[in-house]
C-alpha cells in the first residue's frame, strides 16, 4: 500500500489527470469533491458554475474509471463564512479582493487539508500548475512556478505555510496543459476536452454585482463621481459595481476619458482621474506570507506582480515594521489595487506574499 493521498477533484481534466499520475505513482488514492454551494446560494446561476452536478459527476466518474474511492465533503458553510464573506465585505470597503486565493487559504488548504489529516491521510493533492520542492541547504519547502509559464498558478498559492507545503502534492507542475490533455484522451477521461472555467465560481459570466445583491438582500449604495478636486462629475450606479483602473461604463462623455482612481466607502464617492494617476512605484502590503526565506531583515531584489494575468516587474521589498512590506518597483506600475495580492518571485521561487493595502 502506498502512501495515503487526498486529491481535489473539481471534474475538469486537471484534477482528474492529477489522479491518473498519483495513481501511477503508486500512491493510495482518494478522490474528493467539494460542495461550496447549496442551490440557494446560487439562484439561477447554479448549473454555471464550475461546482455544478454535472461537474461532480464528471469527477465521480472518473474516480470510477480508475477504482478510486471518491468522497463528497460539504465545505459550504466554511466557504460561506470565509469566501464568500470576505468577498461581499471588500468589495464594500472600497477594495478588489483575491477570491481563489482565500479559498485556497482557508477551504482547500485549510478545512480539505485538515479533514485529509484527520482520516489518515499523509498529502493533499490538487490540481494547480505549480512545483514544491525541499531546499536541502536551508530545510525550507520551496513553492515554484509551473512549467507551463501560460497556466502557472504559483500566484494563487502565496499563502501556504511551511507545513502545508511538506503535505501538498501537484502532479501537474512540470507538464503542459498540451500534455494534460493528451495523457487524459489517451487513458479514455470523460473530460479530457473539457473547456477551462475562467469565471469566479459563485459568479459565472463575471456578474458578482448580481451575487452581491443578491447574497445581501439589498442593491450597492449609489453616491458621486468626483474629479481630482473634489468636482461633482455625476452619479455612480452602485459602489461595488467599479474597481480601480475601470474605464468602460462609467456612463460619462467626457473628454479625454476618465478611469477609477479610489473609492471612499465612508461617502460612497468614486474619484475619477486621467489614465497618468493610475501610475506608480511604491505599494505597501500587510498580512505577509514568506515561503523561501523566514523573513527579510534588509532590501531584498525581487521580480513581483500585483494580478495573476501580469508580467512580473523588478522591484525592492523592504520591511516596515508591524509585518508591513514596502515594493519599490523600477518602472512604474498601472492601477495597483488595494485587496489584491502582490506575489515576490527570486527565478522560479516564490519568495513569499501578502495583501496590497495601497
Amino acid at each position: 500500500m502506498g502512501q495515503s493521498v487526498f486529491l481535489g477533484m473539481s471534474g475538469g481534466v486537471d484534477s482528474s489527470v492529477s489522479a491518473l499520475l498519483l495513481q501511477q505513482a503508486g500512491y493510495d488514492v482518494s478522490g474528493v469533491n467539494l460542495r461550496l454551494f447549496h442551490n440557494e446560494d446560487l439562484g439561477e446561476c447554479r448549473e454555471k458554475t464550475c461546482c455544478s452536478l454535472a461537474d461532480a459527476e464528471d469527477a465521480r466518474a472518473v474516480a470510477a474509471r480508475l477504482g478510486i474511492p471518491f468522497y463528497v465533503f460539504d465545505f459550504s458553510q466554511v466557504f460561506r463564512s470565509t469566501v464568500i464573506a470576505d468577498f461581499i465585505s471588500e468589495y464594500e470597503a472600497g477594495r478588489t479582493p483575491n477570491p481563489c486565493a482565500e479559498c485556497n487559504r482557508s477551504v482547500k488548504f485549510g478545512a480539505l487539508l485538515e479533514r485529509a489529516l484527520a482520516l489518515h491521510g499523509e498529502f493533499l493533492a490538487t490540481g494547480h500548475y505549480a512545483r514544491v520542492e525541499r531546499d536541502e541547504t536551508t530545510g525550507r519547502w520551496l513553492l515554484k512556478r509551473g512549467v507551463d509559464r501560460s497556466k502557472d498558478q504559483s500566484y494563487f498559492l502565496y499563502m501556504l505555510t511551511q507545513d502545508q507545503l511538506s503535505r501538498t502534492l501537484f502532479p501537474l507542475g512540470a507538464l503542459h496543459k498540451t500534455e494534460v490533455r493528451e495523457i487524459a484522451e489517451q487513458n479514455g477521461l470523460v473530460n479530457a476536452k473539457k473547456r477551462d472555467s475562467q469565471d469566479i465560481c459563485f459568479a459565472p459570466d463575471g456578474d458578482y454585482v448580481s451575487f452581491i445583491q443578491r447574497t445581501t438582500g439589498h442593491p450597492s449604495p449609489t453616491g458621486d463621481f468626483v474629479d481630482q478636486e473634489g468636482k461633482l462629475l455625476g452619479r455612480h450606479k452602485g459602489f461595488v459595481r467599479y474597481t480601480r483602473g475601470q474605464h468602460k461604463g462609467l456612463g460619462l462623455s467626457i473628454e479625454p476619458p476618465l478611469y477609477v482612481l479610489d473609492k471612499d466607502p465612508a461617502t460612497g464617492t468614486i474619484r475619477l482621474g486621467p489614465d497618468s494617476a493610475l501610475w506608480t512605484r511604491v505599494l505597501t502590503a500587510e498580512n505577509m506570507n514568506w515561503i523561501s526565506v523566514p523573513a527579510i531583515t534588509k532590501p531584498l531584489r525581487v521580480t513581483a506582480k500585483t494580478r495573476y494575468s501580469q508580467q512580473e516587474s523588478a522591484a525592492t521589498a523592504e520591511a516596515l515594521e508591524g509585518g508591513v512590506l514596502r515594493l519599490t518597483f523600477d518602472v512604474p506600475q498601472r492601477a495597483v489595487t488595494s485587496g489584491q495580492a502582490v506575489v515576490l518571485y527570486d527565478g522560479e521561487t516564490v519568495v513569499g506574499g501578502g495583501t496590497i493595502v495601497q
